[in-house]
């Protein structure tokens, strides 16, 4: 393709694209004439991960340049891990998390049908505080309405082989195990704390035991993938 078809795709100007391939993060292009260039498809998911690098990570060019290197001799599965972390794993949403305001700001936003969105808020799964008759979702919903509206896209929807309605099951297991965690710290003398220091103690066990839960999970996925592949002799 065209470089006028690759800065359509990927939303990034002509000028960055040459700026990346001067610095080596992108490979020089196949020439076709003395001012013209053959883009293939691989240029659009490249220019992709370094656009998400720079703008959810703000990383530097020679940074991004070493992460790209490493990601080439990644298998296919770790490629696409890789592109799809460096999506959804957006630190300053963390920081500048914000909230959406009605139910169809909400679909426009994540891509979510509004049948799922009646489902999932059905299920519990995902949860709206009501102001003044008006919907109100958190920025953990927002990412939890992305990345179900993603699975079908990906290939792990209802038609291939996966119940939604376990997403209804992890959540409802999740949430005693929540409730039961938190009577368990209030037993143990958390409830003597100040409100700030509660509050700082919170946010800290969320945060370390939400990627204990996420690595645990992820590890056993692979796990058992290995074994199966293994099985099967692959």
């Amino acid at each position: 393709m065209k470089i006028s078809e690759l800065v359509k795709i990927t939303g990034v100007s002509k000028e960055t694209i040459h700026y990346y391939i001067r610095e080596g993060v992108l490979r020089k292009p196949r020439k076709t004439g003395k001012n013209t260039a053959d883009y293939n498809e691989s240029y659009v998911d490249q220019i992709r991960t370094i656009k998400a690098l720079r703008e959810n990570y703000f990383l530097p060019i020679p940074v991004i340049k070493k992460l790209i290197k490493k990601h080439k001799n990644q298998n296919r599965s770790e490629k696409s891990s890789f592109q799809f972390l460096s999506e959804y794993f957006r630190p300053l949403d963390q920081l500048l998390s914000s909230e959406v305001n009605g139910k169809q700001s909400f679909l426009e936003t994540t891509g979510l049908s509004e049948k799922w969105l009646n489902k999932m808020e059905e299920w519990n799964v995902i949860t709206s505080e009501k102001r003044d008759n008006e919907s109100f979702y958190s920025q953990d919903d927002v990412i939890i309405g992305k990345l179900i509206a993603d699975m079908d896209r990906i290939g792990i929807g209802p038609r291939d082989g996966f119940n939604p309605s376990e997403l209804k099951n992890f959540t409802a297991v999740l949430r005693t195990l929540v409730a039961k965690n938190l009577k368990r710290y209030m037993a143990a003398g958390w409830n003597k704390m100040s409100p700030e220091k509660l509050r700082e103690k919170g946010s800290q066990s969320t945060e370390v035991l939400s990627l204990f839960f996420y690595h645990i999970y992820r590890k056993l996925v692979r796990e058992e993938y290995k074994r199966y592949l293994e099985t099967h002799g692959e």
